[in-house]
Formats: C-alpha cells, sequence, structure tokens
C-alpha cells in the first residue's frame, strides 16, 4: 500500500510514535515562524527554558500583527522581539514587510519539510507542499530548542480536483465550497490533501489561499503536491534549488475522498457569522454593502491584487461603500507600484493600508454599526471585526471589487469579460527589511530590551488530589478562541500582559466572567462541541489560566486549542455521554476527586455535581502518556524543566 503525500511527509521526520491514526507521533521540525500577536509570549518561553540558540534550520519572527502604534505597547514588543531574536539565532522581518504567510510563502518556505508557526493560518505553507501546522507558542518555543512536535496521527481526506476554474470564480470559491461540504469541524483530526487533474491549473498563490482556509475546516493541515507549478513559483522567487518534487504514490489509501468539479463553481460567500454558512452570491442576492476590505493573508498575493487593480481601473468606487486594500508583503506592494497597478486602485478611490493583519484581526478598518462588510479574509466570527452588530461576508477578491463598485453584492460575471492575470516569471526580490541574527560569537554582546508591558509567564502548579470548583461559565457549541479571548485593535497590544488581559476573557459571551471567576478564585468551564476553533492564540488558554480555570469540559475540542490548554496545565475532558452536557448549569457546585490519581494511572474520570447530587463519566482517552505526565506537573514548562533536571 502506497503513502499519501503527507503520510511521506510525517514518515521523513518520525521521531517518535507509529503512523496510526488517532496515536500520538512525534515529529522533527525544521522551520518555524512566529508573529508579534503570539510572538512576545513564545520568545518569553524560550528564554525560560534556558536554550542560548535556535536548533530549527530557520526559524522567523514577523511582525505583522501589532502594527497600530496608538502606545508604547507594541513599539516595545517589537523592539523585545527585535533584539531577543538577534541573540537567539531567529530571522527578523520588520514591521511593513508583509503578512507573515505571504513572505513565508514568497522567500522562505520550502517543499518537503515541516514548518510549525504560532498562528493558526500555517498551513498556508501547505500550498508548496510543506507539512505546516499552526501550534500554541509553547510548542514553538520547544521546536526552536530543538524539541519534537506532538500531534495525534491524522486521517487522510483526498479532495480530487477535476476540471478547471471558469472565467470569475476563483480559489476562494474553491475552499468555501470544501466549507460548505465538511464544515467548521468537518476537519478535526485530518489532514486535507488536494489532488486530481484540477490541481495542476492552480497557481501557488492560488494553492495557497486553499491550504490557509483549511484552518477553518478544523484540520491539522492542508497540503498540495510540489510539481512544476510549484518550481515555476520558487523560480519566479529565485529559489529554484528549493525544490523538490513530492507527489502522493499511485497506490495510496485515504479514509475519505471528496470530488469537486472545478467547472462547477460559481462565486459564493460565507455568510455571517461562520466560515460554513456558505451560499452562491446568487442566492444571497443584492444586499447593500457599506465596506469592503481586501487582503489578509488569504487574499493578498500580487495575482489577487493584479485582479482588483484590473477591475477598478478607469472607474471609481460606489460613494456608500468603504474600499480599503492590503498588499500582502513589501514584495507585492513595491511591484503593484512600479507597475501602475497601485495608481488604478488610489485613482478608483481605494484606500491603501499598510501590508499587514490589519483589519483582518480587528486592527482598525472596523465597519459602521450594523453595517455590511464584504472581505477576502478566512474569519468572519461575531465581533470580530470591531464591531459587534456588524454583517461579515467572506468573499473572494473577485466580487469583493465588483461590490465596492456597484455598492451591493455582485457577482463579478456581470462585469463582462474577466480580466486575464498570469503569474510573472520574475518577482522583484528585495530582502532588505529581513534582519539576519547575530553570529554565535556576536550573540553574547547582544542585550534584549524590555519593556513595561512585557510580564513574566503565567506560574503554574503541580496537579493536586482532587478540585472542588463551580461551573463558573457554562457556553455553547463552535466557542471559538475569539470568544475565549478577543483580539482588535484595544487588546491585542498586550498580547505580553496576562493580568491586563484577564479583564477581557469571555466579554463576547459574558461580560461578568472575570469578576466572577476572581470572586470564587477558581472554576470549571463547561463547553459545547468544537470548543476552542479558530486562532492559535496560546492566550485562550493562558488567561483562563491565570483566572484560575482548572479544567474544561466540553463535547469536543479544536486540535490546537487542546493542546494549548495541556500546555497550560488546564484539564481538558469531554463527556462519555454528550447528554450529561444539559444536566449541568451555571454555578453549580463541581468536584473532581482523586484526580491526579486518576489521570496518572488512566483510571475512569467521575465529575461530580455537589449541587444535583449527580455524576457524570468523562472521556480522557485523547490524553497521550506525555499529556497525562505534562498535567500531572502542572503544563509543559513545569514538565520541561522536570525532564532537564
Amino acid at each position: 500500500m502506497g503513502l499519501t503525500l503527507a503520510q511521506k511527509l510525517i514518515k521523513s521526520h518520525l521521531v517518535e510514535g507509529e503512523m496510526k491514526v488517532g496515536t500520538e507521533i512525534g515529529l522533527r521540525i525544521d522551520q518555524t515562524l512566529t508573529q508579534d500577536a503570539t510572538g512576545t509570549m513564545a520568545y518569553l518561553e524560550f528564554e525560560a527554558m534556558g536554550v542560548d540558540r535556535v536548533k530549527t534550520e530557520r526559524s522567523v519572527a514577523y511582525i505583522d500583527h501589532n502594527t497600530l502604534q496608538t502606545g508604547f505597547e507594541n513599539a516595545d514588543d517589537h523592539r523585545f522581539i527585535q533584539t531577543v531574536t538577534k541573540k537567539h539565532g531567529i530571522y527578523y522581518s520588520r514591521p511593513g514587510n508583509g503578512i507573515c504567510h505571504q513572505v513565508h510563502l514568497e522567500r522562505f518556505g520550502i517543499p518537503g519539510k515541516t514548518l510549525i508557526g504560532s498562528d493558526s493560518h500555517t498551513p498556508t505553507g501547505g500550498g508548496i507542499g510543506m507539512l505546516a501546522m499552526g501550534a500554541g507558542g509553547m510548542d514553538v518555543a520547544v521546536a526552536m530548542g530543538g524539541g519534537t512536535y506532538y500531534i495525534p496521527m491524522p486521517k487522510m481526506t483526498r479532495i480530487n480536483l477535476t476540471g478547471y476554474l471558469k472565467p470569475w470564480v476563483s480559489a476562494k470559491d474553491v475552499i468555501l465550497e470544501v466549507l460548505r461540504i465538511m464544515s467548521v469541524k468537518g476537519g478535526v483530526g485530518k489532514i486535507i490533501e488536494y489532488g486530481g487533474e484540477g490541481v495542476k491549473t492552480l497557481s501557488v498563490p492560488e494553492r495557497a489561499t486553499i491550504t490557509n482556509m483549511g484552518a477553518e475546516l478544523g484540520a491539522t493541515t492542508s497540503i498540495f503536491p510540489s510539481d512544476e507549478i510549484t518550481l515555476a513559483f520558487l523560480k519566479a522567487q529565485g529559489r529554484e534549488k528549493d525544490w523538490t518534487e513530492i507527489l502522493p504514490d499511485d497506490d495510496a489509501v485515504y479514509d475519505e475522498v471528496i470530488d469537486i468539479d472545478l467547472c462547477s463553481l460559481t462565486p459564493m460567500a460565507a455568510c455571517p457569522h461562520m466560515p460554513d454558512k456558505v451560499k452562491t452570491t446568487e442566492e444571497i442576492g443584492k444586499i447593500k454593502v457599506d465596506q469592503v476590505a481586501i487582503g489578509s493573508c488569504t487574499n493578498s498575493s500580487f495575482v489577487d491584487m493584479m485582479k482588483v487593480a484590473s477591475i477598478l481601473k478607469g472607474k471609481t468606487v460606489n460613494p456608500n461603500v468603504s474600499l480599503c486594500i492590503a498588499p500582502g508583503s513589501k514584495q507585492v506592494l513595491n511591484m503593484l507600484a512600479l507597475n501602475g497597478a497601485l495608481s488604478d486602485m488610489i485613482s478608483a478611490g481605494a484606500r491603501i493600508l499598510e501590508s499587514a493583519c490589519g483589519p483582518c484581526i480587528g486592527m482598525g478598518q472596523s465597519p459602521n454599526s450594523g453595517g455590511v462588510s464584504l472581505r477576502t479574509f478566512n474569519r468572519n466570527f461575531e465581533g470580530r471585526s470591531g464591531t459587534k452588530d456588524a454583517k461579515i461576508y467572506l468573499v473572494s477578491p473577485e466580487v469583493a471589487a465588483a461590490s465596492a463598485l456597484t455598492g451591493y453584492l455582485t457577482d463579478p460575471r456581470d462585469l463582462g469579460e474577466a480580466p486575464d492575470i498570469s503569474m510573472p516569471e520574475h518577482f522583484i526580490v528585495d530582502d532588505n527589511m529581513i534582519i539576519a541574527p547575530a553570529s554565535v560569537e556576536e550573540a553574547d554582546s547582544v542585550e534584549v530590551l524590555r519593556g513595561p508591558n512585557i510580564k513574566p509567564f503565567p506560574k503554574t502548579e503541580a496537579l493536586p488530589e482532587s478540585i472542588a470548583a463551580k461551573a463558573v461559565l457554562k457556553v455553547g457549541d463552535n466557542i471559538t478562541t475569539d470568544h475565549i479571548m478577543p483580539a482588535g485593535a484595544k487588546i491585542l497590544p498586550y498580547r505580553s500582559n496576562i493580568p491586563h488581559l484577564s479583564q477581557y476573557c469571555f466579554a463576547v459571551c459574558d461580560e461578568t466572567f472575570p469578576e466572577r471567576i476572581k470572586a470564587e478564585g477558581k472554576g470549571f468551564i463547561i463547553g459545547g462541541a468544537n470548543y476552542g476553533q479558530g486562532s492559535s492564540r496560546e492566550h485562550a488558554a493562558l488567561v483562563p489560566l491565570y483566572l484560575g480555570v482548572k479544567a474544561v469540559i466540553c463535547k469536543s475540542f479544536a486540535r490546537i486549542h487542546i493542546a494549548n490548554l495541556v500546555n497550560a496545565g488546564i484539564l481538558p475532558f469531554t463527556f462519555a455521554n454528550e447528554d450529561d452536557y444539559e444536566k449541568i448549569d451555571q454555578m453549580d457546585e463541581l468536584e473532581l476527586s482523586n484526580i491526579r490519581e486518576r489521570i496518572e494511572n488512566k483510571n475512569e474520570v467521575v465529575l461530580k455535581n455537589i449541587t444535583k447530587g449527580e455524576e457524570y463519566v468523562l472521556d480522557s482517552s485523547h490524553l497521550s502518556d506525555r499529556q497525562r505526565a505534562m498535567l500531572l506537573c502542572g503544563g509543559l514548562l513545569n514538565y520541561t524543566r522536570e525532564m532537564n533536571k
């Protein structure tokens, strides 16, 4: 039996475990990336491990999230990251150089390599045949120190693409169709592998758009073959030496196969407030649009921008629409400036934003009250835009640009002939905003600069014998990391200040939660299905840890978040009987008796409801022996220290 593309990469990087679905495997990591919203904490964790220099082939720190300088906090964090990376052997991409996933694809990604990043959209690298996965900052710190990265061995899903995209239909419509079919939890425990003749019709930026939004499926990662299309992209970046052909075996066996005829797709949109609420533009109809935002790590490539510029050329944005555009990298922005496309955008009335994440994470450009905003981004969670009652639709660049001109949701096919934009044979390469680290000899003389906003990592303690606490919060299905720990311009600057962040924890669900758990001193969280979907931000675990959350008990977890909970020393359990979820009310008195012994010996875990005089069996079978040991120690940092004694 042959191997899938992903299985080949897993096998070549396997350090621990067997490739048996559901069991824990350990992987050697070749590359890492961080961004500044998660990077500060990741580097504090790296320092705490006492490793002098990174052990990976290439590690890069990007500044792309917290770029609004409304106070000293962001500037201080950037200075800290620049100095700590210089000292420890990490490359530094300066503010303005671009979004981490776009730049990494352009300049650093290598087919066949493993990459983990402290950003959930790291699977963008799958567009060039990398095994690229989002992870918590602590896992990234461990990998930088030469440690192994652990995941449950995933199932293999093949999405078989046939045909070709018709004019005005784009890669964004492909991934929206996949989300429509599979849902936001349909990829949990799976790697999504794209194949079929249709793959040959998609460029690397198109492939990267599709793998990027695989994060919205809950998938471990998504990946395309590395083929002649990949080679052409790398050659255009002056990196053809990095190319390796990587294809699945002809007799590879998949756990699931989904067929999609590219010819059958039409322009689509994800409706508020979830990426899988997908309809065609025709089904939605011509709704009035207040704002259009084009960019993000999903749709900010040179080709995407050129399509937008071609649609806007010689026209004027509707007077009732605010249009903002953020090219994904300095390379893209510079090429647009030199070929005149940037002028076409500006002349049409577009507002050009910095090459950064910006509105995608709520960092500026919030819509008007109750406004409709069309965005080429990857997430449309409630409140993520900064305007809680805004209605956010996820669309392709073609739909976005067409709608900006008309003032209502527009099927771009109504515009007539589609622009013919092809990949450039050569990109303009200038890496002058990427700073190389100090040499080993120079590293000792580098001073790490810290601002007053940078606070120590929250202390964790070994697991006690028993835990008694109230159900301080009960939430429903599909709770995202944005629900747990919101993003946005007011909050993101404090990513290294857990005490400050704590006042916003679960504010989207219940503004009284922080004060209530502070009054109790500790507590349990009760949740529904797919708890913790969305971002890899470990702050969604660290802030509850700081507030005193001892366990999260729910119907099911998202992959990265459950790993982050274990890393933080918070117990993650699921209900053996999902109906028991309904029996617990907020503020019920609960108890996990003899929990240390039960975790250590893999005994049945029972949750006692003291208020109601009931007991519920909990499932801990998803915890590996390593994770159990981590929980006994109080989390990954404590565990690492114990192992290094």
